[in-house]
Formats: C-alpha cells, sequence, structure tokens
C-alpha cells in the first residue's frame, strides 16, 4: 500500500513526481504530496483525495527544483487529513521524510521526544519518525537516519532530504520494498517499478536492512550497521506499454482480456506438449527434496489464497501428496506444526504481503523448505523464499487481481504435474494434462467473445444486493473468487462456498429472485450440483451457470448459462474463472463503480 517517489538530477523533479505517483495510483490512497528542495528551503504541498487535487494546489506555482520526494498515503494511523499527509518535516522544516510501513512503538517514541522538547503535531507514526531523524542530526543526514532506524519496531521503507544536504537523498528499508532506478545522470527511487519503468529499466533492489545514499554522482549501499553492501543491477521485465490502458477503459478490462497472452507467456518454455513434459527451471535445484516432501502447506491471502486451494486440489488429485492451505495471516501466529518433510508454498502476486512474507519467515525458522510463486522479479517474497517460479504474467495494475490468478493457477497446475510425474502420475496421464493445458490459452479467448453476452444477463440482475456463489471439487475455489470479484470492486454483497454447504444454513437467504451463480461443469459431481440446482430454484433463486460447452441439460434448470470449452477437470479451475471476472467487472462498470481503484483496497498490502 502507499507509493513513494523520489527523483535527483538535472531535471525537474515536481513533474517526474507526479506522473510517477499517477503510476502508483492503484496501489491505494486516500492523500497525496510532495517535498521540493527549493534553493535553500523545502517546500512540502500535501492534499486529502486523488492526485489531481495536489496538482491543482501545484497549479499555481512554478518550481526548477531538481531533487524531491513524494507519497500518496493510505492512512493507518490517523485519519485521512492534510496534516496527516506525507511529506512530514523536522527541523523547523530543513528535513522531509516519506514512509510506507507502520512503526509499532511510535507511542514510545513520541514520549521520547516530548521529554526531549519536541512536540508532534499530527495523528501518525511517520511524524514521529521524521522528527526522530531530526533529533539525532548532527550534520550527517545519513548518521541521522540510521540512528533513527536503529530505534524503530515495525515495518518502514522511506525517503528523507534535508535542506542542509541538497545533493543527496537517503532511502531504506525493512519490510516495505523501495527500489533505486540508474538513469543516465539521474536517479529515481520508488516504492514499485511503475513509477521508475518511463525513465530507466535498470534498477536496484534494497533488501531488508539496507540504506543507500543517492546522489548525482552514484549511489552507496550499506547495512543498518553501515556495513557496506555490494549491488548488482537488474533489468526490469516490463516495458512502459505494459502499464498503460492501450485503448482499454480499464486497467481491470485490459488485463482480463490479456490473459490468453499472459497465460501463453507462463506456459512458455515450461511446458514440451509434444513430448508431454514439464520443466520449471526455477525449483529444479529442490527435485529431490520435493519429490520426497510429505505435506504440502499453501499459503497465501485473498484471491492468491484461492490459487492455493485450487492448488489444493491439484497436489492431491494429481501429485497424491497430502496438501492443504493456509491464511498467511493465521500461519503465522499460531505456533504451526512443521514436520519434517513439509514444504511451504507461498503464492503472492507482488511477493511483499506481509503476511505472507511473515509465514515464509515462520516457515524458515521451523526448517520447512519454502517455495514462492510471485510475480513481481527481485520481490522480498522471491529473494527470501530457497526456491520459486515466477508468474511471468506482466505487470497487474488492476487492484483485483485477474490474470495474476490465472498464472497462479497456471503454475501450480504445472508443480502438480512434475511432481505427480515424480510420484505416480503415469506418462501417458501426464501428456494429456499437457496437451490440454497447452490449449487453454486459446480457449479462453474464446470465453473472452462472450462478453456482451454476460454484460446483458448482468444488466437483468444487477439491482440485487445478495448473490450466491456455488461450486464444487476444483470449482469450490472458484466460487470463492467468483464472490470475492464481485464484492470487492461492485460493492454488492456476494458470498461464494461449497455447493452442499448451502444446506447447512445459508440456504435461508434465498429468496425470490436471489441470483445465485453455480459453476456447473461436467465433472465427478456434475449431478450433485445438478441437484443443489434444483434446491435453489424451488426457492425461487434465480440461476446463473458457468456450464460445459454441448451440454443441454443445463439449459431446463439455468435462467442464464455462460458457456465454457470441455477441459479436463483439474484445468476447469482457467476456464470457468473468466466468465465470473467478466460478470464482477460490467456488475461494476454498471453500477458506476471505480473499477481499478475500489473503495478502502490497496493492490499490495505491505502492513498488517
Amino acid at each position: 500500500m502507499c507509493g513513494i517517489v523520489g527523483y535527483i538530477g538535472r531535471k525537474k523533479a515536481r513533474s517526474i513526481l507526479i506522473e510517477g505517483l499517477k503510476r502508483l495510483e492503484y496501489r491505494g490512497y486516500d492523500s497525496a504530496g510532495v517535498a521540493l528542495l527549493e534553493g535553500e528551503r523545502i517546500a512540502i504541498t500535501r492534499a486529502v483525495g486523488r492526485i489531481a487535487n495536489l496538482e491543482r494546489v501545484l497549479a499555481d506555482t512554478e518550481s526548477g527544483a531538481t531533487v524531491g520526494i513524494a507519497h500518496t498515503r493510505w492512512a493507518t494511523h490517523g485519519r485521512p487529513s492534510e496534516a496527516n499527509a506525507h511529506p512530514h518535516a523536522a527541523l523547523s522544516g530543513r528535513i522531509a521524510l516519506v514512509h510506507n510501513g507502520i512503526v509499532e512503538n511510535y507511542r514510545a517514541l513520541r514520549t521520547y521526544l516530548q521529554q526531549h522538547g519536541v512536540e508532534c503535531t499530527t495523528e501518525t507514526d511517520t511524524e514521529v519518525l521524521a522528527h526522530l531523524v531530526g533529533h539525532f542530526y548532527n550534520g550527517s543526514l545519513e548518521q541521522a537516519v540510521r540512528y533513527a532506524l536503529q530505534e524503530v519496531q515495525g515495518t518502514y521503507g522511506i525517503a528523507v532530504l534535508s535542506a542542509d544536504e541538497p545533493d543527496r537523498l537517503i532511502v531504506a528499508r525493512k519490510g516495505s520494498p523501495l527500489i533505486v532506478g540508474v538513469g543516465d545522470g539521474e536517479y529515481i527511487v520508488a516504492s514499485d517499478a511503475a513509477a521508475i519503468v518511463e525513465h530507466t529499466a535498470r534498477v536496484v533492489y534494497l533488501s531488508d536492512g539496507e540504506i543507500a545514499v543517492v546522489g548525482m554522482d552514484g549511489f552507496r549501499t550499506t547495512t543498518l550497521e553501515a556495513v557496506p553492501v555490494t549491488k548488482k543491477l537488474d533489468d526490469l521485465e516490463f516495458t512502459l506499454e505494459q502499464i498503460e490502458l492501450g485503448g482499454h477503459e480499464h486497467f481491470m478490462a485490459k488485463e482480463i482480456f490479456e490473459q490468453p497472452l499472459s497465460l501463453a507467456n507462463t506456459l512458455s518454455g515450461r511446458i514440451n506438449a509434444r513430448e508431454g513434459t514439464v520443466h520449471l527451471g526455477g525449483i529444479a535445484c529442490e527435485s529431490r527434496t520435493l519429490a520426497r516432501a510429505k505435506r504440502i502447506i499453501f499459503t497465501a491471502q485473498g484471491t492468491a489464497w484461492h490459487a492455493g486451494l485450487v492448488g489444493e486440489y491439484l497436489f492431491e488429485d494429481v501429485a497424491k501428496l497430502p496438501a492443504e492451505t493456509e491464511f498467511a495471516s493465521e500461519f503465522r501466529y499460531r505456533n504451526p506444526l512443521i514436520d519434517d518433510g513439509t514444504v511451504i508454498i507461498a503464492i503472492s502476486q507482488s511477493g511483499e504481503t506481509a503476511d505472507t512474507l511473515a509465514a515464509v519467515r515462520e516457515a524458515k525458522i521451523k526448517g520447512a523448505l519454502t517455495l514462492g510463486v510471485v510475480n513481481a522479479v527481485g520481490s522480498t517474497i522471491a529473494r527470501e523464499a530457497d526456491a520459486g517460479v515466477y508468474l511471468h504474467c506482466g505487470p497487474e495494475i488492476g487492484v483485483a487481481s485477474t490474470k495474476a490468478f490465472m498464472s497462479q493457477v497456471a503454475v501450480l497446475t504445472m508443480m502438480a504435474i512434475e511432481l505427480g510425474r515424480r510420484r505416480f502420475l503415469s506418462g501417458q496421464d501426464a501428456w494429456q494434462l499437457i496437451q490440454a493445458l497447452d490449449r487453454i490459452p486459446e480457449q479462453v479467448d474464446r470465453i473472452l467473445a462472450e462478453s456482451d453476452h454476460i454484460r446483458s444477463v448482468v444488466e437483468k440482475v444487477i439491482e440485487r444486493e445478495n448473490w450466491l456463489f456455488l461450486g464444487r471439487g476444483y470449482n469450490y475455489p472458484i466460487a470463492l473468487e467468483g464472490a470475492l470479484k464481485l464484492k470487492e470492486i461492485s460493492y454488492i454483497h456476494a458470498e461464494g462456498m461449497p455447493a452442499a454447504e448451502m444446506k447447512h444454513g445459508p440456504i435461508a437467504l434465498i429468496n425470490a429472485g436471489m441470483p445465485v451463480v453455480f459453476i456447473a461443469t461436467r465433472g465427478q459431481q456434475y449431478d450433485k450440483v445438478l441437484g443443489n440446482i434444483e434446491e435453489v430454484r424451488s426457492r425461487g433463486g434465480r440461476v446463473i451457470a458457468v456450464a460445459t460447452e454441448g451440454d443441454t441439460e443445463i439449459d431446463h434448470l439455468a435462467e442464464h448459462v455462460f458457456r465454457v470449452p470441455d477441459v479436463p477437470e483439474p484445468l476447469q479451475p482457467m476456464v470457468t474463472v473468466v466468465p465470473l471476472q467478466l460478470l464482477a467487472y460490467h456488475a461494476a462498470v454498471l453500477r458506476g463503480c471505480n473499477v481499478d481503484k475500489p473503495r478502502n483496497l490497496a493492490k499490495s498490502v505491505t502492513v498488517e
């Protein structure tokens, strides 16, 4: 959550900082601000609401500053207000600081500052951190930041500038991502590569506990204890065009319709359909350990947790390996039992999800092999897990995850097939699954062609405020995912559950006209799902079914039907989720919601 952008170079900083903040809008925020080094003083401007509000405040001023920092805030300590917005100042405005994360001991630090004659005027933990840097400042900003951070408990990604040291920015991280973009005579600091890619593709990823001093003549990195660290330059894996709308009305629509290509990229070079083989280079070094594994635990949050549930079915069905799926936020606090032979698979689009990262660290302490399934190259989970697989689905800007979920499921499918082949899966069965997997991108493209039909159905039921999503087996997690998509972007109350669970209480909710979405594709439990549909129909519910192409029996039971290609049951989640993504998207548009920036949500949850 939140966003940091910093610039030092020869160009005017203000426009670069503002454009960088706009690139980070998808992360979620409620206020924004900028600090510019104007001659011998720091000029700070802040505004509540969208970045456009900040631009209006700045419109009547000129700036020749070539150094500055900027921030989008998502409130944790203190309500959204201009006073609580970042940057925060210290030493009578001679120091400015922006911060992502949470300072857990800020109350104790506030008391300490008060005892030394420093009064805080806002409700935020960040102001405390700014004043702490000011308190320790004695001619060296780097040293002041180092001293201050040694007193901090919690997480942070910070950028700091001082009017007394105009030739440098100080940045540091612990638990909140920061990247240094290396340009031609300029440096751009950001919490997300999307703010950098317009200017340079060469970046350095800071690790936890590192401080970087960034100046016009270069940068150097040390640990918090001042031990020098040698960093390598990496190349960003995406281009500016990939984070532009490209003719679509919303990023979510763009990413839904990109799925045939993004899925093909995920599979590319990893499956050989002709030979029926899978090769995942990122976990090849752990293949023998995986083959001997006794239990798999998937850990994630939100949509990634739903992908983990699909993985649970895949690993038990295809690889014949016991598996379970844990919310990372619960796993990290309940002293989980990790036996010898347990493998933890952490799933996160950003690779920075705070709870999931903490779960990885807890698992490593207990001696488990940890694998990451992430999209963001160079992210913290990617670096800290023992091994892993990148999604390679391209940047995902929309808050509601679509193509990343698809690629997460694809990666888990490949992992299950590869592991299954080393255990009990026959070569013929593996070949058939891989042949079918290779066809999924083209089949997803066919489903997307039904977007207008799905919209027409949504128009008929959009006034209803309560929905159910029901599925069995592999499609139970897809029912959860469909419900999540609908509620997070259209604000319609929706619940997903196993279809059989409906009779154990939730059936009391069904009344005349209530939309009930069934994932009713052909499979082992198809007849059971039809029985559940009859139960809903008898109580007046309006049945919307996701069904297999060629299935005419469903037409007599469902009021509306979305068709998907006939694929092997373990691969069904990758086709059945697509109509539900489109359903949620069209519902949000029809209700006039902000599809890409739903209220109260952030793309990457990097704090608890």
